[in-house]
């Protein structure tokens, strides 16, 4: 596939200096009107061989367009904050808002494609990254971004040419180092490396665009060129976009007529001394496990979804109330704000992953889109059906970085329900807890039940089960999740 850029393409200087002020005023209209209607984010990726001017395409794209739009990201090592974390972590953070580009120079194929040429991982270990990144851009499409993904190339006697002519030129002596020469050596194996990258990540969604990157003029022109017709096919799309096709199989009622949670015992109970004793004895318990030196190699991530006034606040404090406050951090999950509404919806999630020995609780979470949003229909079927797909995923990324996620779905009965939301209507200080929002969403119960249905079905995985606690009593319930969160952490800690 780099036969093709191998051409010896050229632009003499007198073509290049009559059409770049075009270009450039092309492009900055286009950027304007990006930013004014603020539809859709831009993701403009940079990558390929070293000396074929990737860095220099970054600039100038800074240089021809307003960068008060553009967010330019030299993806470089990773710092120690982003080691402890998956690492889709410090490209979720970096991902624009509507309305703006996101420039990185190196991306998420960049280390795959250093650890395999330098033989770090394994060929399946290279495709398992590819395929995350495949996902990855699936979903940011699917979410409306446009993805732009160049990749320049050299063939191995212009990358020497190139490397020499930089070293012997004392203003750009600094761009070549001993790592760009110890990589002109793996020359062939990068090749063969990236070529498998590139099929195999070159999608309809996100292709690959392959310039020769020997001729600085011609790579600045085709660049700016690809990035304005880009953006101006896009920009005057006026049909409204059609719906996708779901490509996740129906949700069809259950053939047996079983309700899962109607199969839980919601009559069982703990006495008041039984409880206090099993407080204490699952606290300190939880405690120890937090001071443990092992809790410092994994993180924890526990997840809060429930009936309205099921217990999950009462729940998750008494877990806080064991733990160091330096050592977690409650997420109370509302409706998203303007700046989450201008990101893919995953974003203002992965933006509170901790670092190791760190444990984040969320009450209520990212199944909020399959849960609120389907009933209520916040968004469309196919955002809903996709969730799925992209929940699982996400969560075994993180479990694949050694985070424990536990998962509870506190459930209560409808007449419990009610007993508690009239409870709260009387007392003072429990009366901010019930709103009209919570009759509403009372009135859609079996819609709801539906849903927590699916929910279990689909995202309860051997990586991140679903521990579904009956709470009907408060006392029961507490103890159980403190328990489930004991047993989970316990059980990742023996395996250090």
């Amino acid at each position: 596939m780099f036969e093709s850029a191998e051409l010896g393409h050229k632009i003499d200087k007198a073509t290049y200096d009559k059409e770049v002020p075009q270009l450039r005023e092309a492009l900055l209209d286009a950027q304007f009107d990006l930013a004014e209607k603020a539809g859709f984010p831009v993701i403009i990726l940079v990558g390929g061989v070293d000396g074929a001017g990737r860095g220099e395409t970054v600039n100038l794209l800074n240089e021809w367009m307003d960068p008060r739009f553009i967010q330019t990201h030299g993806m470089g090592d990773p710092s120690d904050e982003e080691m402890e974390r998956p690492m889709m972590w410090r490209f979720w953070r970096a991902l624009p808002p509507k309305g703006k580009i996101g420039l990185f120079l190196g991306s998420w194929y960049t280390w795959p494609i250093l650890n395999r040429v330098m033989g770090l991982t394994k060929p399946a270990e290279l495709d398992q990254s590819l395929e995350r990144a495949k996902r990855l851009e699936k979903m940011l499409t699917d979410e409306g971004a446009l993805i732009i993904k160049f990749w320049l190339h050299l063939s191995k006697e212009m990358q020497e040419k190139r490397l020499k002519m930089l070293e012997g030129n004392p203003k750009t002596r600094w761009r070549v180092n001993k790592r760009d020469w110890e990589h002109y050596k793996r020359y062939d194996k990068f090749l063969t490396v990236n070529e498998s990258v590139i099929r195999h990540t070159s999608t309809a969604e996100a292709p690959w665009i392959i310039i020769e990157g020997s001729d600085a003029r011609f790579r600045s022109l085709t660049v700016g060129k690809v990035v304005l017709e880009a953006l101006r096919k896009r920009l005057t799309e006026t049909d409204k976009k059609k719906e996708p096709n779901v490509r996740a199989a129906p949700l069809l009622p259950s053939i047996d007529k079983l309700n899962i949670l109607e199969t839980l015992d919601l009559t069982q109970k703990l006495e008041k001394k039984k409880f206090d004793k099993e407080l204490e004895k699952y606290q300190g318990k939880l405690a120890q496990l937090t001071l443990d030196p092992r809790f410092k190699d994994i993180t924890v991530v526990a997840v809060f979804e429930g009936n309205d006034a099921a217990g999950k606040g009462g729940a998750i404090r008494r877990i806080t109330s064991a733990v160091d406050a330096r050592q977690y951090q409650v997420v109370p999950i509302a409706a998203p704000t303007e700046e989450e509404r201008a990101q893919p919806y995953l974003w203002r999630f992965w933006r509170h992953i901790p670092r190791k020995g760190r444990i984040t609780i969320f009450d209520r979470s990212w199944y909020g889109r399959v849960l609120v949003e389907r009933v209520e229909r916040y968004c469309s079927e196919f955002d809903w059906m996709r969730a799925y797909h992209e929940i699982n995923d996400f969560e075994a990324q993180l479990a694949r970085h050694q985070t424990v996620v536990v998962k509870f779905w506190l459930t209560i009965s409808k007449e419990e329900q009610l007993r508690r939301f009239k409870e709260r209507e009387k007392i003072g200080f429990k009366r901010f807890k019930i709103t009209d929002e919570d009759w509403r969403n009372r009135d859609k119960w079996d819609a709801y039940e539906q849903a927590i249905g699916d929910m279990v079905d689909r995202t309860s995985t051997e990586a991140a089960p679903w521990t579904l606690v009956e709470a009907n009593d408060k006392n029961f319930a507490r103890i159980k999740v403190l328990k489930t969160l004991c047993q989970r952490i316990e059980a990742a800690m023996k395996k250090k």
